[in-house]
This record gives C-alpha cells, sequence and structure tokens, in this order.
C-alpha cells in the first residue's frame, strides 16, 4: 500500500517540485526552494480547483437550507420518518446532493496529505539527499546536481520557529520568526471567517421562511451558530500553534495553501461573514 501511495502521489509531486526548483534556479530566482514550494502548491490547487469549487457551492447549498431544514424539524418534531421524508423533499426541490460536499474532500485528502509528506522530507528533520530525490525523477535532464539552497529570506525553510525562540533573544531581530506561525493564524482565521455565511442574507431568508409557514420559532440553531464561532477562533490558533513546531518550509506550504483557498472562496461565495467587519471598517 505504501509503495502504491509513492507511486501514484508521493513521485509524481515531488518530480513537480523538482521541475519548478530546477526552473526557477535555471533564469536565477534568489530564494529557489522556497518559491518552488510556493509554486507547488499553487499548482496543485489549481488542479484541485475543480473538487474544492464542488465542495463549496454544495455547502452554500447547504448553508441556504439550514434554516429550513431546522423549521421541519420543529414543526414534525418526534416523527423521525416524516422528518426524513421532508428532508429528502426538500433536498430535491432546492437541488441539494448530500454527499456532494464529501467526495472532493475524499478525493483531495490523498493530494493534500501527499504534499505535506513531500514538503517533510524536503525540510523536514532529516531531509532527502540528492541521490534518494534523483531516484524517483523520472527524467534524466532534470536530477539534481547538488541539494538546494533552504535558505527563504533569510530563514531556514527547515527551521522550527520553537526551537529558535528562546526567552532571552525575543525581542531581537530573530524574533521575527515569530510572525510565521502568527500569520499562520491570521490567514486561517480571514478564511474561517468568510466561510460563516454573512448575517444579513441568513436574516432575509429567516424572514422568507416564516413568510411561508407559521411555525413557533425559536432560534434551534443556536447551538451549531455558538460551535461554529468557537471553531472559527479555535481552528486558526491550533493551526498556528502546530506551525511554532513545523519547519517554516512547511508554514510556507500552508499559508501558501490558505491564501488561495481565500481567493477561491471569495469568487464562489463572496466575503461572507467577512463582509460584516469590512462593512463597520
Amino acid at each position: 500500500m505504501g509503495d502504491f501511495f509513492n507511486l501514484v502521489f508521493i513521485h509524481p509531486i515531488i518530480n513537480i517540485l523538482v521541475a519548478i526548483y530546477s526552473a526557477f534556479s535555471f533564469i536565477r530566482i534568489p530564494y529557489a526552494l522556497g518559491f518552488a514550494i510556493i509554486g507547488l502548491t499553487v499548482v496543485l490547487r489549481f488542479i484541485m480547483y475543480p473538487l474544492t469549487a464542488s465542495q463549496l457551492k454544495a455547502s452554500m447549498k447547504m448553508q441556504k437550507i439550514a434554516p429550513l431544514l431546522s423549521m421541519l424539524k420543529k414543526k414534525h418534531k418526534g416523527d423521525s420518518k416524516k422528518i426524513q421524508e421532508e428532508t429528502m423533499r426538500l433536498y430535491k426541490e432546492h437541488g441539494v446532493n448530500p454527499a456532494a460536499g464529501c467526495l472532493p474532500v475524499l478525493i483531495q485528502m490523498p493530494i493534500i496529505w501527499a504534499l505535506y509528506s513531500v514538503l517533510q522530507q524536503v525540510v523536514g528533520d532529516k531531509p532527502l539527499v540528492v541521490a534518494e530525490i534523483n531516484k524517483v525523477i523520472y527524467f534524466g535532464f532534470l536530477k539534481l546536481q547538488n541539494i538546494w539552497d533552504p535558505s527563504f529570506f533569510g530563514l531556514s525553510l527547515g527551521a522550527i520557529p520553537s526551537k529558535i525562540m528562546s526567552f532571552n533573544n525575543i525581542f531581537s531581530a530573530g524574533s521575527l520568526i515569530l510572525l510565521v506561525p502568527i500569520l499562520t493564524g491570521v490567514f486561517q482565521f480571514i478564511l474561517s471567517k468568510m466561510m460563516i455565511p454573512a448575517k444579513n442574507s441568513v436574516a432575509v431568508l429567516e424572514k422568507d421562511i416564516e413568510a411561508k409557514a407559521s411555525v413557533d420559532k425559536k432560534d434551534a440553531g443556536d447551538f451549531a451558530s455558538a460551535f461554529q464561532t468557537q471553531s472559527m477562533f479555535i481552528f486558526p490558533v491550533m493551526i498556528g500553534f502546530f506551525s511554532f513546531g513545523f519547519p517554516i518550509g512547511l508554514s510556507l506550504y500552508w499559508n501558501t495553501f490558505t491564501v488561495f483557498g481565500i481567493i477561491q472562496q471569495y469568487k464562489i461565495m463572496g466575503l461572507g461573514g467577512l463582509s460584516e467587519w469590512i462593512k463597520k471598517k
């Protein structure tokens, strides 16, 4: 199973990375490895774009009918069979496929995990040597002659912030490395905020629902809303904390991945919950 995963996912990604790195090195772009990691992440994001778009569109449809689902569960409380029937009718009426959002995620996961594994081998504690990398390169002209320079704007892509930082140098210039996990958390927070529907659009939909059905409405989505709000803060903090203990190269990949996700989220679903903050500003 491991050999199959390497053959189908790991080796192609290593070849793409080496190809991008070789192109950047050929035209003498400084910090070629760092920019190659960014380029590799963007390439794979474009490859997964149709899957991610399908997932986001399915999520948007589910968000739109969430108040309707809440209403019918109240209306038919205690009658699970009726709830199931009405739920399926609602899905059909609004063209919603509950599985549509899961399949793209399942397909993307091996690619994301393979990309993470490749970067661990490139900038991790025990990076691959040239001979090991060249063994899996498809074309002879792409084989590396020398190992790549791991520096990126004065920082080593293999450096781990938690191992470099100390109380004594926390206010020194070297402490700028702390910005890496902070930016990771900030980008993740922006994406998480954008994934939450804007309150004004939800309010308009709820008014429309109330006009169609006279049901005693007490917001049953309070728990879900509270959980979503907490996750919006907790997940970015967790990601930022984890990146504090990961090599900078992995944070570079994750930040590029997230920024691309922000752009895609905006293109397909708009600013979402972030629009409220922008309007206030």
